[in-house]
């Protein structure tokens, strides 16, 4: 297979945007359908979140006066486009694409595209609510992000490289264990999960930053944000999970671990209230920076 063909694969087929759209709605139905049942519920059938997506297709789309047109088509696009490329950079299992020099800092800037196309919606949409999602979705961003980024760092320092494919195949230390217990406690505010759920507080701010987004823009963030949830699963694989032997035992573990990882988050989701901002705050700044100094310390000595 050639480059071109490879890239090509890699954003539009697997892990990209096909692969990513159908595992995340198959990671929203699970989350729902394990809230609902710990809630006394049924939940929703599996194929739910693709009908909740062709409805939002199907209906007409109405910008709010003043908005700009292009402003607010064009950020859940751009959305959905960063994460599908974050994506197909990941090396899960299958991935056709070939890792390169400094692919892990292109990734992290990925990341942060969603965070901003949320701040900026908020923004644009002129809606109070909105607006007041965004200043959360902006300070909470510079909580989690301080665990995130150190776990990504100092593994790359423990790798001697900022190529995915060094991370992947670096062998355990004690950085290992900084560095996921960091990016662990980073996870539920990156998805906007209790009790780090503070941007999109529906009892407070009715809807966060998508308040006034509607029909096909309202469909492509929430398609961006279940591709996005697919991302940071497979990225946590790939960093804590040593290469296996077997192409088959590698999809195995893959899929175990990721959809471990999405019922942990999704079980201290249900059993947790939401906390104040500047609660989630000291949490991130004083619990995540522990994890992160304790990461980079490990990979200074190790």
């Amino acid at each position: 297979m050639s480059g071109i063909w490879r890239y090509f694969v890699a954003f539009l087929v697997w892990p990209g945007l096909i692969g990513g759209v159908l595992l995340g709605w198959l990671y929203m139905w699970i989350a729902r359908k394990l809230t609902a049942r710990l809630q006394g519920r049924r939940g929703p059938p599996f194929y739910q979140p693709f009908f909740d997506f062709v409805k939002l297709l199907g209906k007409q789309t109405l910008v709010p006066d003043g908005v700009s047109r292009i402003t607010f088509h064009a950020l859940p696009l751009v959305s959905l486009v960063a994460t599908g490329i974050a994506l197909a950079l990941i090396p899960v299992p299958g991935n056709p694409l070939q890792s390169f020099a400094g692919d892990v800092i292109l990734l992290l800037y990925l990341f942060e595209v969603p965070v901003i196309c949320d701040v900026l919606a908020g923004y644009v949409s002129r809606s109070l609510y909105g607006q007041v999602s965004s200043a959360r979705e902006a300070l909470l961003s510079l909580g989690h992000n301080l665990p995130f980024l150190a776990a990504v760092v100092a593994l790359s320092m423990h790798a001697g490289s900022f190529r995915m494919s060094a991370l992947h195949a670096a062998p355990w230390g004690p950085v290992h264990v900084a560095a996921f217990l960091a990016f662990l406690v980073s996870i539920p505010a990156r998805l906007k999960s209790n009790p780090f759920s503070i941007p999109n507080a529906e009892q407070e701010i009715v809807a966060g930053t998508h308040i006034e987004f509607n029909a096909a823009p309202l469909a492509f963030f929430e398609l961006s944000h279940a591709v996005e949830m697919v991302a940071l699963l497979g990225l946590f694989f790939v960093l804590f999970v040593p290469p296996l032997a077997s192409q088959w035992l590698s999809v195995l573990v893959y899929a175990a671990v990721s959809i471990i990882l999405l019922l942990l988050v999704t079980f201290v989701a249900v059993i947790t209230a939401r906390i104040k901002a500047n609660q989630a705050l000291w949490f991130y700044w004083v619990w995540g920076g522990a994890a992160a100094a304790a990461a980079f310390a490990a990979a200074v000595i190790w």
